[in-house]
C-alpha cells in the first residue's frame, strides 16, 4: 500500500515539479506524506472511505475547508479520488503531557468552542451526524460479524453503551471534531491549529470535551477547569457526572474502533496494543462512573 499510495501522491498534476514524497509517521486511518515542491512544503493524505468506521471522505475534506476558513485547520490546496493536499504547519505535535499543561489547556478550549460554534457557519452541502452511541452499537455488530478475539466481552460493551446513553439524555448539537487525541493538535510557536477531520460530524459538544479528557488523561481539578471555562459558569455535580459518563463513552468508542481495526485495517499499527491500552482507560472511568451515583 504505502509503495502504491506513495506513486499516487507523487502523479498528482498539482505539483509543479518532480517531487519525492517522504512518509509521514502517525497515520492509523490513513497514509500520509510530506512533499516539498519548489521550496513549498505539503502534507498529503491518502485514504478512501472506510464506511465500518463512518469515515467518508466528502464529510471529511468539507470539514477541513470550513476548518480552514474558521482559522481553526490548514489551508487544503488539491483534491482528488481518494488523495487531499493541504499546506505544511511547521511546528510540533502535542503529546498528552503537553495537553495536560495548563497553558495548553487555556488556548484548547477556545479552539473547541470555536469548531463548535463558527465551522458551521462555512458549512456547505450534506453532512454526517456523529452519534457516539450509535457508533458504538455499529462497532459491535462489526465485531461479531468478523468474529474478534474480544467476543466475550462485547454484551458487556452493549450494556455499558445503552447505560450511557440513558444517563447523559438530552443534549445540545453543535459540530465536533469528535477525534480530540493529542496528535491531532499541532503548536507552531505562536498558535495551535487542530487537524484530522475524518470523524467530524454534528454531535454534543460534551463528547469533545469528555474526548480530550479520556484522551489525555486530565486531572479532576481541570476537568472542573474545562467545563466551567467551556460553559463560562460554575461547574455542577450533574454537569460532573454527565462528563464522567461521556468519558466512558469516549473510551468505550475508542476501544471498540481498535477491536474492529484489528480485524479490518492493513495499516502496520499495533491495535491490540491499543487496545488494551483503552479498554484499561475504559475500566477506570466506568468504575469511577459507577461511583458518581
Amino acid at each position: 500500500m504505502s509503495d502504491k499510495a506513495r506513486d499516487k501522491v507523487a502523479s498528482l498534476d498539482f505539483w509543479s515539479s518532480a517531487v519525492d514524497p517522504a512518509p509521514l509517521d502517525g497515520g492509523i486511518t490513513n497514509t500520509n506524506f510530506v512533499v516539498n515542491d519548489r521550496g513549498q512544503r505539503f502534507v498529503v493524505r491518502v485514504g478512501d472511505d472506510i464506511p465500518l468506521h463512518g469515515v467518508m471522505r466528502f464529510n471529511e475534506i468539507a470539514a477541513a475547508r470550513a476548518a480552514y476558513a474558521a482559522g481553526i485547520s490548514p489551508e487544503i490546496v488539491h483534491q482528488a479520488d481518494g488523495v487531499f493536499v493541504m499546506r505544511f504547519v511547521e511546528g510540533h505535535t502535542l503529546s498528552e503531557a503537553n495537553v495536560r499543561q495548563q497553558s495548553n489547556l487555556e488556548r484548547i478550549i477556545p479552539l473547541i468552542r470555536a469548531c463548535h460554534t463558527e465551522i458551521p457557519q462555512y458549512l456547505k452541502g450534506p453532512m454526517l451526524v456523529f452519534w457516539p452511541f450509535h457508533v458504538c452499537r455499529s462497532y459491535i455488530l462489526t465485531a461479531r460479524e468478523g468474529n474478534s478475539r474480544m467476543m466475550n466481552s462485547l454484551e458487556h460493551f452493549a450494556d455499558i453503551n445503552a447505560e450511557l446513553e440513558k444517563a447523559i439524555g438530552e443534549v445540545k448539537i453543535v459540530f465536533g471534531h469528535n477525534d480530540l487525541l493529542a496528535a491531532n493538535f499541532i503548536d507552531d510557536g505562536q498558535r495551535l491549529w487542530l487537524l484530522d477531520w475524518d470523524y467530524a460530524g454534528f454531535n454534543t459538544g460534551l463528547f469533545d470535551l469528555a474526548g480530550l479528557s479520556s484522551n489525555n488523561e486530565l486531572s479532576p481539578e481541570q476537568e472542573n477547569w474545562v467545563l466551567e471555562t467551556y460553559y463560562q459558569q460554575p461547574v455542577t455535580d450533574r454537569q460532573r457526572r454527565r462528563l464522567a459518563a461521556m468519558k466512558c463513552v469516549s473510551l468505550l468508542r475508542e476501544t471498540l474502533w481498535s477491536i474492529v481495526s484489528e480485524i479490518h485495517s492493513s495499516l502496520a499499527f499495533d491495535y491490540e496494543n491499543y487496545t488494551q491500552k483503552n479498554l484499561t482507560r475504559l475500566e477506570q472511568a466506568y468504575e469511577a462512573f459507577q461511583q458518581m451515583r
